[in-house]
């Protein structure tokens, strides 16, 4: 979990520069079109719909950009397909990294990732190479100065949280069913508790620990995954430290 939180934190930083650049804008607008695609146009009545335009406003998504996305999505605009898809593989040592994608074309995305994964010494595997090492879940990180362990606790289990931990750095993670994660975003939000994070995400089960150059290879793939165009979520087990992030 400690793992996952760090990296959740390196991407949540990152994502602030990504939306200054509109990088950020152009995820949102895949992630809007196929929550409209999948459940129609009304955030009311879809709540991927309504969680992937709280994301787009969180970052300053103009409203025409969100209108003009959810109408791809339910057919009222034209425009080409998006479909999502998950990518497995193995970074150095093993370590295990999934990829949420959401893309237009496949046959663009596929080689591109395979080609990312070869030039950081990892390898695109086959579905379920290493899906079997994670759990879905939803996702809500707390700073503990400005939210309270014990309440975020009650509302939690109150609304189906599962659990509430602290992290190696001091954060609070809360998890949940999917499912429940709307749910559980309300609850917080109406208690006025504002997590720094809060997403839908796959968590691996156990962490691996990779020393050196090659844990400094991990991460340069993670954070190239990250990058891409197509790849919404990045996933791994890697037990990743600060001395990671040491010169």
């Amino acid at each position: 979990m400690a793992g996952h939180s760090k990296w959740a934190n390196i991407q949540h930083r990152k994502g602030r520069v990504d939306a200054q650049r509109g990088k950020m804008w152009s995820k949102l607008s895949k992630a809007i079109i196929v929550a409209a695609k999948m459940g129609g146009g009304d955030p009311d009545a879809n709540i991927r719909l309504r969680k992937a335009i709280d994301d787009a406003k969180a970052v300053s998504m103009p409203k025409d950009n969100i209108q003009r996305a959810i109408k791809r999505g339910t057919g009222e605009l034209e425009g080409s397909d998006v479909e999502e898809l998950l990518y497995e593989g193995y970074g150095p040592g093993g370590v295990a990294v999934m990829c949420e994608v959401m893309t237009d074309n496949r046959n663009r995305t596929t080689p591109e990732l395979r080609s990312m994964f070869g030039k950081f010494g990892g390898n695109l595997g086959n579905t379920g190479c290493v899906s079997y090492l994670f759990d879905r879940k939803g996702l809500f990180v707390f700073d503990p100065e400005t939210a309270d362990e014990e309440k975020l606790t009650e509302i939690a289990l109150e609304n189906g949280g599962e659990d509430v931990e602290p992290l190696d750095d001091g954060k609070i993670q809360v998890t949940c069913d999917p499912d429940v994660h709307q749910t559980l975003s309300d609850a917080f939000a109406a208690a006025e508790l504002v997590p720094e994070i809060s997403s839908i995400s796959q968590i691996a089960q156990t962490m691996v620990d990779v020393e050196g150059s090659m844990a400094k290879s991990v991460l340069r793939l993670l954070e190239a995954l990250d990058d891409h165009d197509d790849v919404q979520n990045v996933s791994t087990n890697l037990n990743i430290t600060d001395e990671m992030f040491e010169d």
